[in-house]
């Protein structure tokens, strides 16, 4: 891209100087925060699609190329090297953790595990049949009265709503997938690894004890490494925006999972299994439903392709699949639809119409395939979604505040309603 010097906006007659942001790689930005002071004119940006809303060192994504760097690392050498964890700190404090820093935190994690006994009664509180995002959502609202001690903006607190947040989400989660397939809540144990302890709370009999097969470890945790951040996304904003009141870290991070309940947000890896189901229950071959898409045909909908940021290919996606062949053929899962999602990938990655229309797998079109096959049930997919952004939602919290340039989100509108009407009385309409 050709570095732009300076730049300049005439009005009526008038011009501005506009300055420039630069960015260390990626879009540099041209400030337009003193436009209505100057002009009398805002910008007009539906889904802020062309508006940086900060300054952010976390994640950066190149769509064009595929590229997606936490802190300047490769997604895939994270997720080949990594662990969750140790991907949370990066984000969080800004890098690697050397060994003895990794195990401190790793440790603190786990000895915060174990929630208030009030928690669990606002938990048995809901409807057995109530969405997990919407009791998730409330759950983690309510942490910030369950916890006062880690609520505030000074860096005692927020150290600890960090470490509360990711140990009691999983925690909180757990106790979901137990609410959902029927089983009673047991004590997580302190010093256990993440995901070894998410899913035995999860999973585990009325014993407490669970075999882990380490490769489906070794799955969930690169799934929620890939979550871990995507940059200034709708419920990453959402809790930006929410902190930028100086609302606490808790009810910023509910907002979030608010916004990530959303079907077109965090909902599309429930989407992509239930496309797989249509098929079959259609009794229509791969190739006939492709074809219906093409077509346009009604119900025909083509879910886990494509992305609005990638517009070559998702290197998340690229990282799962491989994960997604072992795991499946491990636990003998549901192959058939596996052997579906194949083939239709393998169609579009080949056929015209999907390339000039830059419909390629993202990291959707396997995850939900993978959680499946884990026996986790799709209402928890989403909240599985929410476990893995945590880090990025607390590292942006965190970032916002120590950012001299916060300000309070107030986006402007163009306003198109009546101008001015006197109050007609009741007797009179």
């Amino acid at each position: 891209m050709t570095e732009v010097k300076d730049a300049r906006l005439t009005v009526d007659g008038s011009t501005i100087e506009l300055e420039i942001e630069r960015a260390s790689i990626g879009n540099d930005g041209l400030s337009v925060s003193n436009l209505l002071r100057d002009t009398g004119l805002v910008t007009v940006d539906p889904g802020f699609t062309n508006t940086a809303s900060c300054e952010s060192a976390i994640t950066y994504i190149d769509g064009d190329q595929g590229v997606l760097r936490y802190r300047g690392y490769p997604i895939e050498q994270l997720a080949e090297h990594s662990t969750f964890l140790e991907v949370a700190y990066l984000l969080i404090r800004g890098e690697l953790p050397t060994e003895s820093e990794l195990t401190a935190f790793n440790h603190r994690v786990a000895r915060h595990m174990h929630v208030h006994e009030g928690i669990k009664t606002f938990l048995g509180a809901f409807p057995r049949d109530a969405h997990p995002m919407a009791v998730l959502s409330g759950a983690l609202s309510a942490l910030s009265t369950f916890y006062p001690e880690s609520v505030g903006r000074g860096e005692y607190e927020i150290e600890l709503a960090t470490v509360q947040l990711l140990a009691k989400t999983a925690v909180v989660i757990s106790y979901l997938q137990r609410r959902v397939t029927g089983g009673e809540l047991i004590e997580p144990r302190p010093g256990g690894h993440y995901v070894d302890e998410f899913m035995r709370v999860a999973f585990s009999g009325p014993d407490g004890e669970l075999d882990i097969d380490p490769i489906v470890r070794r799955a969930l945790d690169l799934l929620l490494i890939l979550h871990a951040d995507h940059e200034q996304n709708c419920s990453t904003s959402t809790v930006r925006i929410v902190g930028s009141s100086q609302a606490n870290i808790y009810a910023s991070v509910s907002a979030g999972i608010g916004a990530l309940s959303g079907p077109l947000h965090g909902g599309a890896n429930e989407a992509a299994l239930r496309m797989f189901d249509h098929i079959k229950e259609s009794g229509d071959t791969v190739e006939q439903f492709v074809a219906k898409v093409k077509d346009k045909s009604e119900g025909a909908r083509l879910m886990g392709f494509g992305h609005r940021v990638y517009k070559s290919f998702d290197p998340r996606g690229t990282v799962v699949k491989r994960i997604a062949d072992q795991v499946l053929d491990q636990l003998g899962g549901n192959n058939e639809t596996f052997d579906m999602a194949k083939r239709l990938e393998e169609i579009a990655l080949s056929d015209d119409y999907f390339i000039e229309r830059k419909l390629y797998p993202n990291v959707d079109f396997y995850t939900g395939l993978l959680y499946s096959a884990m026996k986790f049930p799709v209402p928890i997919f989403t909240p599985l979604f929410a476990l893995g952004r945590m880090p990025g939602w607390i590292a942006h919290y965190r970032e916002m505040m120590h950012d001299p340039k916060t300000k309070i989100g107030r986006p402007r509108q163009i306003y198109t309603g009546v101008v001015e009407r006197d109050y007609v009385p009741m007797d009179q309409r």
